[in-house]
């Protein structure tokens, strides 16, 4: 029986296990393509009757070790990588979704992603409706039809930090025979892990905490393996019924518990080819050897930003769910009792020009469109991420006009905060 690793051992062993005289580290296979000795070998590849590596837009060794990597710590039976979180957003919902169809989504979702499914995939034909989040089971279950085919929201909204009450949503998917797709790059693996709650597929924009460092922008997707498609086969005929571009395969017959990455796999990646290099997928793997190390980091720092801010007279509000009282302390307590992540959120006395004063006088913290690395950053949404939103929509998406976005890294907090410091003072 294998051993069952805890989260820190799963970082740095998971994934790439050496046999005799091979590469201690995970090595990069940069190659577009692999060589066979018979045509048949080949052949039985591209019929998906044997696993192995033909062209890396499909697969490769890589990438596979990373995959595997995350799926341990996520505790799924498999994972895909993708060259960017939004591709992953895209792939976990277009798997199960085709024109005609519709899904569920929470609307305090990142802006990126919030187009996307507003804007881009209604040109494909799918549509999609926004749901508060917060609001009652009842409420958010009016949302669902005949034809929905998910359920989507992110651990940890992105700017926003509304805490998903996972139980909740997960038991309004089931009862509607859909799964519940959850982002949970914010929480990470380290602090969450939304299968345990009833999740069914786990995304992430890599690019965040588990590369941790800017160096690489990629995504994952990973599957529980607990949503039974067979159960539910009528809505989901892509992989319940036969694929005709595998010669009639059909993917919950052939894959059982991997049909879902599969399908991802053989259909989406070989047609759409958003594949992550392997240079980036080993720069990826580096971050996670060490994400159990930066994460509580991140966390301790950002409380101590968080509870400065609350204390000072300069400070109209701020959102950390590690602040008694805040509103969402109770559900960051339930699913997040280590920590919730290093992404502070505020507004300032004197409203959207004094916050963008504020920023410009940073000296410490930089201004980039990037977060959840250990370099402390800062961003105004609504003038940067979010400025394609109507005010309606920003405040739909839990993103006030004056909110400024600081994702605290794992510098010397007393170095952070006196950058702030000096920051209001100017």
């Amino acid at each position: 029986m294998e051993p069952k690793f805890k989260p820190a051992t799963l970082c740095v062993q998971a994934g790439w296990t050496p046999k005799k005289g091979e590469p201690r580290v995970l090595p990069i296979y940069q190659s577009t393509t692999f060589k066979y000795e018979t045509s048949e070998q080949m052949a039985r590849l591209f019929d998906l009757e044997d696993s192995g590596y033909f062209y890396t837009r499909l697969q490769n060794p890589t990438n596979d070790a990373v995959a595997a990597k995350i799926a341990a710590l996520e505790g799924g039976v498999a994972g895909m990588l993708t060259s960017s979180g939004q591709a992953a957003s895209f792939y976990s919902i277009f798997n199960i979704c085709s024109a005609g169809d519709h899904f569920v989504s929470a609307s305090t979702i990142y802006g990126g992603t919030f187009n996307l499914f507003g804007v881009t995939m209604q040109k494909l034909g799918i549509e999609v409706t926004f749901v508060d989040q917060d609001a009652p089971a009842e409420e958010i279950a009016r949302a669902f039809r005949p034809n929905t085919k998910a359920l989507f929201a992110e651990t940890i909204s992105n700017p926003g930090l509304s805490i998903l009450d996972i139980e909740k949503m997960a038991g309004i998917a089931h009862e509607h025979g859909v799964p519940l797709i959850v982002d949970n790059t914010f929480a990470t693996p380290i602090n969450c892990r939304p299968f345990e709650w009833g999740a069914d597929i786990v995304i992430h924009s890599t690019t965040k905490y588990m590369d941790g460092h800017a160096t690489s922008v990629g995504g994952v997707i990973v599957d529980s393996g607990n949503f039974d498609w067979d159960a539910h086969a009528d809505k989901f005929p892509g992989l319940t019924t036969p694929d005709e571009s595998y010669h009639g395969l059909t993917y919950t017959k052939s894959f059982g518990k991997g049909a879902y990455i599969t399908k991802a796999t053989a259909q989406l990646m070989r047609d759409l080819g958003s594949i992550q290099s392997p240079q980036n997928a080993f720069l990826l793997n580096l971050g996670l050897e060490t994400l159990h190390l930066r994460v509580p980091r991140h966390c301790e720092n950002a409380q101590k930003v968080a509870e400065y801010l609350a204390a000072s007279d300069e400070v109209a509000w701020v959102n950390y769910c590690g602040l008694p009282g805040n509103k969402y302390y109770e559900l960051g307590r339930k699913y997040l009792p280590n920590g919730s992540c290093g992404v502070v959120t505020f507004g300032l006395k004197g409203g959207r020009d004094r916050s963008i004063r504020f920023m410009d006088n940073l000296r410490l913290a930089a201004i980039v469109t990037h977060v959840a690395d250990a370099r402390t950053s800062v961003l105004h949404p609504a003038s940067h991420t979010h400025r394609q939103l109507s005010d309606e929509q920003l405040v739909a998406a839990g993103v006030a006009p004056d909110l400024i976005r600081f994702s605290v890294g794992i510098e010397d907090a007393g170095d952070i905060i006196a950058d702030i410091e000096q920051a209001l003072a100017r």
